[in-house]
């Protein structure tokens, strides 16, 4: 059995705060780092408090982050980043604020584009396979059904 180093608050308190610092965290990522750490219930909740009071933590500014970097890079639609924020814990209001950073216009390009890409992809399909193939992967990617269907069927006017 491997033995693991128990660090002393004030040690967890500086790496923790260098974790922080390096990239917007939720509060489940810092709370399960400092259980990693050793240190028991009343010590991270401590820990945790100090780090937002420091704004050294902040789930309203992850939760922008987070939601501006996954439709950015990766292209996920509403769906899917909720349902990645749920999974870390985070609030409803600051799922909602994070939603707010990605403007309509550019998630509407985004959508017609990987629907574009797709529809393309699939030309040796029959119609209906075609249809369902495209629908499926979008939402696959987090876009609402009703704006896949308009999408498709701004693809089949064409």
């Amino acid at each position: 059995m491997i033995q693991r180093k128990v660090l002393t608050r004030e040690q967890a308190f500086q790496m923790i705060r260098h974790y922080c610092a390096y990239q917007e965290r939720c509060h489940s990522e810092v709370k399960e780092k400092l259980y990693g750490f050793g240190l028991h219930r009343n010590e991270v909740d401590g820990l945790l408090s100090e780090l937002i009071e420091n704004n050294y933590l902040n789930e309203e500014r992850f939760a922008c982050q987070y939601a501006g970097g996954k439709f950015r890079i990766n292209q996920w639609g509403r769906n899917k980043i909720v349902y990645a924020l749920r999974q870390k814990g985070v609030s409803t209001y600051c799922i909602n604020k994070g939603l707010k950073e990605i403007k309509e216009a550019d998630y509407d390009r985004v959508l017609l584009k990987l629907a574009t890409a797709k529809w393309s992809s699939l030309k040796s399909e029959q119609y209906l396979t075609r249809q369902a193939k495209a629908f499926a992967y979008l939402q696959q990617k987090g876009f609402e059904p009703n704006l896949i269907s308009a999408a498709i069927k701004r693809l089949k006017e064409k």
